[in-house]
């Protein structure tokens, strides 16, 4: 079977199963970053676990890149190399860490009252071990296409910077 990159959104009655179920995604080979949303039965959404693979490779890799780049300045071309390697890697991973949040927030209105999800970006050859993950905690399945799922939550994102738009000039 190929590979396909897949968005998965499991559904759980309880936050300790979603959290279990997480624990055990994020040692699937090919699971890219998780995360569990759970809503309160006050409607009030909390994100208490959340994994990116590699976080923080881009800072530490922008660092070393320029401060090797800065090798040819001398000791303070290192430095200044080196810090802003570390900001541009950073940077770049904030982006991504927002991205990811927002994203978040797209797929947690459907989240009922008291429920939890785990939403996991993978890349799998078969659906089989994340599958026996969710049915081991009482979990539901949903898998989605990485791509529409990014589509989505971009369309969202732009939907969002209308309305702030508009509401600016409504305001002047």
């Amino acid at each position: 079977m190929p590979e396909t990159h897949t968005m998965l959104f499991v559904t759980f009655q309880d936050g300790g199963s979603a959290r279990a179920a997480y624990e055990e995604v994020k040692e699937v080979h090919g699971v890219r970053q998780a995360a569990v949303l759970e809503r309160s039965v006050d409607g009030l959404l909390d994100v208490p676990e959340s994994w990116v693979r590699g976080a923080g490779a881009a800072t530490v890799a922008g660092g070393v890149v320029g401060g090797l780049v800065g090798l040819l300045g001398g000791p303070l071309g290192v430095f200044l190399g080196w810090t802003a390697g570390t900001m541009l890697g950073g940077a770049a991973e904030i982006q991504h860490f927002q991205d990811a949040a927002e994203g978040l927030m797209v797929y947690s209105s459907g989240l009922a009252e008291g429920g939890s999800l785990l939403i996991a970006e993978l890349r799998e050859h078969t659906p089989d071990t994340a599958d026996a993950i969710a049915a081991r905690y009482g979990g539901t399945v949903v898998r989605r296409p990485a791509e529409e799922v990014e589509a989505e939550v971009q369309a969202a994102q732009a939907a969002a910077e209308r309305a702030v738009r508009a509401e600016h000039e409504e305001e002047e």
